[in-house]
């Protein structure tokens, strides 16, 4: 759930997973590997995730059960 809620807010924003790993310090083959869901993140990665698509870190975990 956590991957798909990522790919949608970096869609809703037209951001690559490229470029969303770079804002966010990661290597770009790590954001593809959250948004499968095959890894989850750690607290400090979903903080750089949320800062770099510039929302709250709990609108990341937002709907997650």
């Amino acid at each position: 759930m956590f991957g798909k809620r990522l790919r949608e807010l970096r869609l809703e924003r037209g951001v690559s997973q490229e470029k969303l790993a770079e804002m966010a310090g990661l290597h770009r083959n790590y954001v593809g590997i959250l948004e499968r869901g095959a890894q989850s993140a750690s607290l400090d990665v979903i903080c750089e995730l949320a800062r770099a698509l510039k929302v709250r870190p709990a609108e990341l975990l937002a709907n997650l059960p």
